[in-house]
């Protein structure tokens, strides 16, 4: 135990030499870390309650997904009774009406009605179209089929939905430049937003409450003004009002209900400037299938007008001058440089599935953050003295070697929370300050197992080493329960007692490392180099 060759020495010698060169970042004022080469930008960051910020809630319109689904299964069953040997293979059917959150529509040939159960169900074509899990299929009246989603299907599908949303929230709140945003799922249908250091969550609430679901239709005009006036649009259109940011006092349009194209085809949206006027405009970019469809749709509506629409609001209404075959578009309004980020932001990192919207917000205050900051330092402040003075006045020089290691262990804490751009909580201060006064637990262990041996009469070379290797499997096993304790609350808690996990595992790691290599290295040369006929311990 006490045999320590060159090149382990050199081993950990290297590694507690990073942890206090990977640690040294986070203690910088802001100024000098940026200052830092990029490669040594390494930090921990603060977490909300430490640094301010702001804090939503934000659920899901159930409703709102439901009609997703809906609409999304109509396609789907049209697409189903189509046959892929032309129109002869085509099945017949009557109008498809989804009230009652079901879809019921009549096959108008009753010999093709076993046919077009075995297209939905999938029998004949591979995989299908759709699952028995997520719906059922029934025949009402001899001719009229009816799906209706499960309980099961619709709960998988709300939390497909809800992943999903997570995700493009992620995707739109990291865009903004903010550092560490904690975004998770809370419950089946909400999810919770916080961003540190972001103090206007005007901004926030703004870019995360659009859909961005982006149509291009066109602008259908036979409508007849006086039965538009009354309400009443012509057969496969409909009255679309216009966005507040289109500025051009123009209340509505009437467009198809056919979507040319959709935001799913875009591949990038950045803000930009229009070269003739110089106002902000957001310039989009579409895939290769969606450059194709755009252009062929324009090449055949030369002098036509077609919209953007933005979650069921119009953007703007231009004609189409001549065909547009270059894959990109522009869109215009009244937008300022902000607006018209946002917007971009909003489109490059994909539509929400479901609206969201807020029921709770919060904002924390740096002042508050930074009292926080204050407690917790004059807290570990106070553990960290009162170990060492402990460690000291009952186990002398082993008592130093423990609290070298307890710094030592400090350092590398932070080094490793830096390594992984972890976010420091209140919570994780309080995991800090309690890592301290456990990081020494080992060494009370090893020396009081020490003391033992040289009661027995052992000698001091003996005694070391035997109460080194004896203590370790208490050491071991005690950190291993805590680690199980650590994991569970991470696996199962969510935000500050995640933090709390995380920082408690990164402490129990080192602390064993440090209250047990570390010191075992200073215990082996000081006893190797003196040679000492006792111990006074």
């Amino acid at each position: 135990m006490l045999d320590f060759p060159r090149w382990k020495v050199i081993g950990i010698s290297v590694i507690l030499a990073l942890g206090v060169i990977f640690s040294i970042p986070s203690f910088l004022p802001q100024k000098q870390f940026e200052s830092l080469p990029s490669f040594a930008q390494m930090k921990v960051n603060l977490g909300l309650d430490l640094a301010g910020g702001s804090h939503l809630l934000l659920e899901a319109d159930l409703g709102d997904l439901q009609k997703t689904q809906l609409a999304n299964m109509e396609k789907t069953v049209r697409t189903a009774m189509r046959g892929e040997r032309g129109p002869d293979d085509d099945i017949a059917i009557g109008e498809l009406s989804t009230a009652g959150g079901k879809i019921s529509f009549l096959v108008r040939d009753q010999a093709q009605l076993d046919e077009a159960r075995e297209r939905l169900f999938g029998e004949t074509q591979g995989a299908g179209l759709t699952g028995q899990r997520d719906w059922t299929i029934d025949v009402v009246d001899t001719t009229r089929i009816v799906m209706t989603p499960t309980k099961a299907g619709q709960a998988q599908a709300i939390s497909r939905a809800m992943d999903t949303a997570r995700d493009i929230i992620d995707k739109r709140v990291n865009a903004l430049g903010t550092r560490e945003p904690t975004i998770i799922r809370q419950g089946d249908d909400r999810i919770v937003v916080q961003v540190p250091g972001l103090q206007d969550p005007q901004q926030l609430k703004d870019l995360i409450g659009k859909t961005a679901r982006l149509e291009f239709r066109m602008v259908d005009t036979n409508a007849d003004p006086n039965e538009v006036a009354a309400g009443r649009a012509p057969v496969g259109s409909e009255v679309v009002p216009y966005s507040p940011d289109a500025g051009n006092g123009v209340p509505f349009e009437v467009l198809r209900r056919q979507v040319m194209i959709s935001g799913d085809q875009l591949i990038d949206a950045k803000q930009s400037y229009d070269p003739q006027s110089g106002l902000p405009v957001v310039t989009i970019r579409f895939d290769s299938g969606g450059s194709a469809t755009f252009a062929k749709v324009t090449a055949q509506n030369v002098g036509k007008r077609f919209a953007m629409v933005l979650d069921g609001r119009v953007l703007s209404a231009p004609s189409i001058n001549e065909p547009i075959l270059g894959g990109s578009a522009q869109i215009s309004g009244n937008f300022t440089v902000a607006s018209a980020n946002a917007l971009a932001i909003s489109l490059r990192s994909g539509a929400l599935p479901v609206k969201m919207a807020v029921v709770e917000e919060r904002t924390v205050t740096p002042e508050l953050g930074a009292d926080s900051i204050r407690k917790g330092a004059i807290a570990g402040i106070i553990a960290t003295v009162a170990v060492l003075a402990f460690m000291i006045v009952v186990y002398g020089r082993f008592g130093i070697y423990a609290n070298v290691a307890l710094f030592f262990n400090i350092f590398l804490i932070v080094a490793i929370m830096a390594a992984f751009n972890a976010t420091l909580t209140l919570p994780g201060i309080a995991g800090f300050v309690l890592t301290i006064g456990a990081a020494v637990d080992a060494n009370v262990l090893i020396n009081e197992r020490i003391r033992e041996e040289l009661k027995r009469g052992r000698r001091v070379f003996q005694a070391v080493e035997l109460g080194y290797k004896e203590a370790s499997r208490a050491i071991f096993d005690a950190n291993i329960t805590n680690v199980i304790a650590a994991a569970l609350m991470f696996w199962f808690g969510t935000g500050p007692i995640k933090g709390f996990a995380v920082v408690l595992t990164i402490g129990i790691v080192t602390s064993v490392f440090t209250a047990v290599t570390v010191t075992r290295m200073f215990a082996a040369h000081w006893v190797h180099k003196t040679r000492p006929a006792s111990l006074n311990i």
